[in-house]
């Protein structure tokens, strides 16, 4: 009934609006209404009430930026989310996302021209996000950041903000542009962008405008090992496994009995032979993106105008991985069968003691081998399109228009490189210990050989996902002057949305039956038809005072109708002091992955277990200290220095499997945000505003984290964790398990569910500055854009109540932020940026506390300096000349100092096991781009 009552007070407003728009002129304006990301009215104000940030596409230029993504990592204020270089351990991998806030992509709204995109079809797990590299940069005009919540306008998602991409307008001619980067520090990451844009007609005098865009980009893959000798020492040094070569080689070892024969004398180090996994441990993947664009506005008569557009893309990235390792020492696989809803566990075996390899007598010798002649690579491909058109024209004294299009894409996750269940059985035989085998490694696989391409098929067949998306939506809105309040305007915009999508994340059937060793799984299929009404109201209460109101009802399948409310103040105090603010909820509607019936099967990595981490530990270091003590060349040293990577890499940067059920009782989030700001005129070209801003989010749709369930284990109930029994344990002998006093299994699975208990609460204060100054070269602006955070927290059920304040600990820094200078004299144009980033200490929230600033040297044998991370700052500088007519050549100078960033020990160790830095712009350095663009 609630809805209802905001409904009909909608269409009762528009009703009178209409009434009191015959009896009031339209008056002149002395600035031109333009509308702003935020709001549905037209304004000619430059602040509004609610602070958006604006990227001009001279500033975007200037970042030397390649793609969105990369524009969005070069601004710290901003954020960003999943990218393209993570790998192929995502569901979603070849794709990008952008993320405010410091929260979930699925809460930041990606638009294109005021109107949503649709998704990427392929799902990170749960989350549905824009991928913003479908997206063309060549064709922006500017990109409009609006940090702060917006449900009331643009419905679901508009949590944390909305990043809304404005392409070229009116624009006239033919330019082709190119451009090369690549890296004057390691002499490598090259990629390569080119793209060809025309503008056709007038539309003031030929009555039409055309706009085509095409845009190629491709980027070179890169491995550790081209780049290995470029990695901070500073960095490697607490580890001693980095920059080795594996034992788990090819032809490979047996343990006791020494190399396999055939490996090549300069790879047999310390009497085993080896193999530099490095080769295919990938720093960045290889990718090819083109993407085509093409608006065009015709004057229908002069009071209607239609418009239309085309968006097209295709996106491939490819992923290399290193070759598949064999080895008892590795522990076990395990992963979930989504056949029986039941977990499976795949065990290294050693060889018989029948097997001709095998010399030892013993039986199960332990064999260290890598599948070269196998497969390990993936790629993600996807094409995405979104066609519109509409109309927009005047109606009385109010502006309309309407649009109706679809939207959409598919996208294939393709992938090889891991053990079929039933293949290794087949070709290599029973990997259960319990069960005995003695052909075991002696069927049709031969261990260093040539080996057929059936039998490689059979044993390393592929799989992966296909992703479908399709949306069909129809809009319209009335925006203008409904009444006049004491001589003032007061503005109204009516509207209403209707969307049908539809979502698809299809497995192959070896992934359904689980017969992909350690591989997740995810299904989902589901469409559905929702709708909203908006409507807001822009109030002049005095000449200086401005009050806005908006108000949107969403009706998803399933759920009550939600209302999303909006208030919003302007007051213009003085020439030189704005004050602003803005109050508003927010909501975020289960989207079609979580909403439909699924059971998913994946896994968490980079787990510290709490009950046997700080043991593993201590067994590594005193595993090390006896290698210490034994020749370089004895391989009982090599194996002990091994071994105690193997046991750091399960017990405290570990994978294990998570078994995740629907709820079909799940609710809408909700959040509330606020914000308040102070814009101050500080000159005629100078202005500073401090906006404060507060966001809570309330019934987050995710899962309880798999850490805090670690912490609090023996209080949940039976069967959320499990562990496996003592007997199998890996890492521990029988007599260590007594001496370093560890008293359960290593972790196997953890079960949960979707559900709404989770909270997000942060804050902080956005600092903004504009200046201009005259000086003898030429006009300097300067730009400045931080963040000061104040609070960043979760909120824990199992707790019940926050967790701790992390700002300033792991990932969450205090401030960020930068500045620009730019200065245009003649035919040139120089910019400089400074970017920053404080420091961190190592820690997460409460129960991260082997990293705390008080444990952690105690638990790592790291200095307090190594148990932090530093601040991050460094410069770009970029430099333009036009001197030559219709061609422009610039040059991007990304880290102009080449300063590298800061040491992150943690990372190193959870996230790369030791072995794999986390942070490529380490060997990254500095980065030259240069760009080339011609006006035909």
């Amino acid at each position: 009934m609630q809805g209802q009552g905001v409904l009909g007070g909608l269409l009762i407003g528009a009703a009178l609006a209409q009434s009191a728009l015959a009896q009031a002129p339209l008056p002149a304006q002395s600035l031109p209404l333009v509308e702003v990301t935020g709001s549905n009215i037209k304004q000619a104000e430059a602040e509004g009430a609610a602070p958006v940030q604006v990227i001009t596409r001279e500033e975007i230029q200037r970042t030397g930026a390649n793609s969105l993504k990369e524009l969005f990592d070069a601004y710290f204020s901003i954020g960003a989310g999943q990218s393209d270089t993570g790998g192929r351990g995502t569901f979603s991998a070849g794709s990008s996302a952008a993320a405010l806030r410091g929260i979930s992509s699925r809460s930041t709204l990606v638009l294109l021209n005021s109107r949503r995109v649709a998704p990427y079809p392929l799902a990170e797990y749960s989350d549905i996000f824009v991928n913003i590299d479908s997206l063309p940069l060549e064709a922006v005009e500017r990109v409009e950041i609006l940090r702060s919540g917006a449900s009331a306008i643009y419905g679901s998602e508009a949590v944390a903000g909305v990043i809304n991409i404005i392409t070229r307008q009116s624009y006239q001619g033919l330019s082709a542009r190119a451009s090369h980067q690549h890296s004057l520090f390691s002499h490598t990451f090259d990629s390569n962008t080119a793209s060809l844009s025309g503008g056709f007609g007038d539309l003031g005098r030929d009555r039409y405008n055309l706009l085509v865009n095409l845009e190629a980009y491709r980027r070179d893959g890169v491995v550790w090992s081209d780049v290995l000798r470029y990695v901070n020492p500073q960095l490697t040094a607490p580890f001693p496994g980095f920059g080795t070569f594996s034992t788990y080689s090819y032809p490979g070892n047996v343990i006791g009995a020494g190399p396999i024969a055939g490996c090549p004398s300069e790879l047999i180090i310390g009497g085993l032979c080896r193999y530099n996994r490095y080769q295919r441990f990938e720093t960045t993947p290889a990718a090819d993106r083109l993407n085509f664009m093409t608006s065009g506005r015709m004057q229908l008569r002069p009071d209607l105008l239609g418009f239309a557009e085309l968006l097209y893309s295709q996106t491939k990235t490819r992923y290399l991985s290193p070759f598949q390792p064999y080895g008892p020492a590795l522990g076990s696989a395990v992963w979930g069968d989504p056949s029986t809803n039941l977990g499976r566990t795949f065990y290294y075996r050693g060889l018989p003691a029948t097997h001709p390899l095998n010399p030892t007598g013993m039986n199960d010798a332990e064999l260290r081998y890598r599948f070269v002649d196998g497969p390990n690579d993936s790629s993600g491909e996807a094409s995405q399109y979104r066609l519109l058109a509409g109309l927009r024209g005047t109606w009385d004294r109010y502006e309309w228009e309407s649009a109706a299009g679809v939207m959409g894409g598919a996208a294939d996750l393709k992938l090889r490189g891991q053990f079929s269940d039933s293949g290794f059985k087949q070709v290599i035989g029973n990997y259960d210990p319990a069960q005995v085998d003695p052909l075991f490694f002696n069927r049709d696989y031969k261990i260093g050989q040539l080996n057929s391409a059936a039998v490689i098929d059979t044993l390393f067949p592929k799989y992966g996902y296909r992703g479908s998306t399709r949306q069909i939506f129809l809009d319209g809105k009335l925006s203008g002057e409904a009444t006049r309040y004491e001589g003032r305007p007061v503005g109204l915009a009516l509207g209403f949305d209707v969307r049908h999508d539809r979502f698809a994340m299809t497995p192959t059937e070896n992934l359904r039956t689980g017969d992909i060793v350690g591989e997740g799984f995810l299904a989902s299929s589901a469409a559905r038809t929702h709708g909203a009404v908006f409507g807001e109201v822009n109030w002049p209460a005095t000449p200086s005072l401005e009050f806005q109101a908006a108000g949107r009802l969403d009706k998803f399948p399933g759920f009550d109708v939600h209302l999303s409310p909006k208030v919003g103040m302007r007051f213009e105090a003085s020439p030189t002091l704005l004050l602003r603010g803005t109050i508003e909820g927010g909501f975020r509607a289960p989207n079609l992955s979580e909403s439909a019936p699924s059971t998913r099967f994946a896994f968490d990595s980079g787990i510290s277990d709490p009950k046997r981490c700080a043991q593993a530990q201590a067994l590594a270091k005193d595993l090390r200290a006896a290698a210490a003590l034994l020749p370089a060349s004895d391989p009982q040293r090599v194996l002990l220095e091994a071994r105690a990577d193997n046991i750091l890499n399960a017990e405290c940067q570990g994978s294990l499997a998570t078994t995740v059920l629907n709820n079909p009782n799940l609710q809408p989030e909700t959040s509330r945000s606020a914000n308040l700001g102070i814009v101050f005129k500080l000159a005629r070209h100078t202005s500073l505003a401090l906006d404060y801003w507060n966001l809570l989010r309330k019934n987050e749709i995710g899962l309880k984290g798999t850490t805090a369930l670690l912490d609090v284990e023996d209080s949940l109930a039976p069967g959320t964790i499990i562990r496996t029994d003592p007997s199998q344990d890996r890492s521990f002998t029988p007599a260590e398990r007594l001496a370093y006093q560890v008293t359960a299994g290593s972790l196997s699975t953890v079960i949960g569910r979707f559900d709404n208990a989770a909270r997000t609460k942060t804050s902080g204060i956005d600092v903004t500055l504009n200046s201009r100054f005259a000086t003898p070269a030429g006009p300097l602006d300067v730009q400045l854009n931080g963040t000061y955070l104040l609070t960043f927290g979760y909120w824990y059920a199992l707790r019940g109540g926050y967790g701790d304040n992390l700002v300033g600990r792991v990932g969450v820094p205090r401030v960020r932020g930068d500045i620009s200078a730019t200065m245009a004299a003649g035919p040139f144009t120089n910019a400089l940026t400074w970017h920053y980033r404080s420091g961190t200490t190592m820690n997460g929230d409460y129960f991260d506390t082997d990293f705390s600033p008080e444990n952690c040297p105690q638990t790592t044998g790291w200095t307090a300096d190594q148990c932090r991370v530093g601040s991050t700052h460094y410069f770009d500088y970029f430099v333009a000349y036009t001197g030559v007519k219709n061609l422009t050549v610039s040059a991007n100078v990304r880290n102009l100092f080449n300063r590298r960033p800061p040491v992150d020990l943690r990372g190193i160790l959870v996230g790369g096991g030791g072995l794999i830095p986390q942070n490529v712009s380490d060997v990254m350095g500095r980065m030259l781009r240069v760009t080339v663009e011609y006006r035909f």
